[in-house]
């Protein structure tokens, strides 16, 4: 299936290195919530003791939404930069994939961040819905969300995935 600018990637090709991708961000998140501990570490007032030998701390509210707030700008800096210009992350290059606009050109940054917010699509649902049916003891049941944004590609009829569909754009098969 030639194309302009390159020939779409398969959904094998594509879901292997979404895998892979996760796996280096989540690396890198961790390590910045690493290098968050000392801003967010609890004061000496800990929370009740879950056993008697063991102390159990919770961040602030202000700690959780810091940390939250630099995670997510880390991962929303990481995924606009690597996905404009041309660029291509680790995952993408070894996977041979490179991602375009729908007509072949390269990625700016802005779309570059509608793709990156439309990929939080499936993991928001899923924790909407899971605050939604926890009281019922059905919260278990939100993780089919997770898989929203690549079960699209089986009903969609060009097969993208729902943050490419959303954003305008391919991945592209790049050997």
């Amino acid at each position: 299936m030639g194309e302009v600018g390159g020939t779409i990637a398969g959904f094998g090709r594509r879901i292997g290195s979404s895998g892979y991708e996760a796996v280096l961000l989540a690396a890198i998140l961790i390590a910045v919530g690493f290098a968050l501990l000392p801003v967010v570490t609890p004061s000496s007032e800990p929370a009740p003791a879950v056993s008697p030998s063991r102390t159990l701390y919770f961040m602030a509210p202000w700690a959780r939404l810091l940390s939250g707030a630099v995670v997510l700008a880390v991962a929303a800096t990481y995924c606009a930069w690597l996905w404009s210009g041309g660029r291509r992350t680790l995952a993408m290059r070894t996977w041979r994939l490179a991602l375009t606009t729908e007509n072949g050109n390269d990625l700016g940054v802005g779309r570059a961040l509608v793709r990156f917010a439309a990929c939080l699509v499936g993991p928001a649902a899923a924790v909407i819905a899971f605050i939604a049916l926890q009281p019922w003891g059905q919260g278990r049941w939100a993780a089919v969300l997770l898989t929203l944004n690549y079960a699209w590609a089986m009903v969609d009829p060009d097969r993208p995935f729902l943050q490419d569909r959303v954003a305008g754009t391919r991945l592209v098969f790049r050997p």
